[in-house]
């Protein structure tokens, strides 16, 4: 949040975004990456503390998924904070995934 360049090319290079608002304050924001042909890739899922288990996540989700279409697998890497809310969205545990991390800021 304090890298606003960074954040702006963030925001104008993902294939989808999809945000919650409660009035002019924004609440909940859900991005992918896409190929628009096998996989799209749920990169970031907020959802304000005050305005979390109302099930924003999930409808932000469920957005991202009726935009991308049922022929492309929804992939992401959750948060350890985060390991329990997937499965309860539908999601399944993979256990054939690795990551080369990306550098610390």
């Amino acid at each position: 949040m304090d890298d606003l360049a960074r954040l702006e090319q963030v925001l104008e290079n993902s294939s989808c975004l999809w945000t919650a608002w409660d009035g002019d304050k924004l609440v909940g924001v859900a991005r992918a990456l896409s190929d628009f042909s096998y996989a799209f890739y749920l990169s970031d899922l907020a959802v304000a503390e005050a305005y979390q288990h109302q099930g924003i996540g999930c409808q932000l989700v469920e957005h991202l998924k009726a935009q991308m279409g049922e022929d492309l697998s929804l992939v992401l890497l959750a948060a350890p904070s985060a390991m329990d809310y997937y499965p309860k969205i539908n999601f399944q545990k993979a256990n054939n995934a690795f990551i080369i991390p990306r550098k610390p800021f």
